[in-house]
């Protein structure tokens, strides 16, 4: 699986991770710039410290990426376009094989199959989560309204 998986920053990671978020925040704000030009200084100082010519987007990126080390979160980036297989879907969604194949089959969650496997998309995955989610809260607010219908009749 093309993936990069980030564990829980160190403390003092997180701190650093936290001021390099800080100033990357700041020097977006003020820029309206295409790109933004990065030195990157190295300890040891050898040799001369490259630059980066970075894209204003890129830069975002990374200061989401740090606002998560900061907070000691772990990350995992998958790339959108990237398939798993209904394992690795059950185990993103924390939910059986099963009952990914399940849903596949009542075709709330929308797949490819590769001669005989199934691939689903993480795009997907994502809509799949979002509705599930959504579909949770409304149940949840039509139980309150039921439940505060209920007290009042009594």
């Amino acid at each position: 699986m093309n993936q990069q998986v980030l564990d829980s920053a160190s403390e003092a990671e997180a701190e650093m991770a936290g001021a390099a978020r800080a100033c990357l925040v700041a020097a977006l704000d003020h820029s309206k710039a295409e790109k933004i030009k990065v030195t990157i200084e190295m300890d040891g100082g050898v040799g001369e410290a490259p630059v980066l010519n970075l894209p204003p987007r890129a830069l975002r990126f990374f200061a989401d990426v740090l606002r998560q080390m900061a907070k000691r979160e772990p990350m995992l980036l998958v790339p959108q376009k990237h398939e798993l297989t209904t394992q690795e879907a059950a185990a993103f969604l924390n939910v059986s094989r099963p009952f990914v194949i399940k849903e596949i089959q009542a075709e709330r969650l929308k797949c490819r199959l590769i001669n005989r496997h199934r691939r689903i998309e993480f795009e997907e995955l994502l809509r799949y989560q979002r509705e599930q989610k959504q579909r949770s809260e409304d149940a949840l607010k039509r139980l309150s309204k039921l439940s505060q219908e209920l007290g009042e009749d009594l």
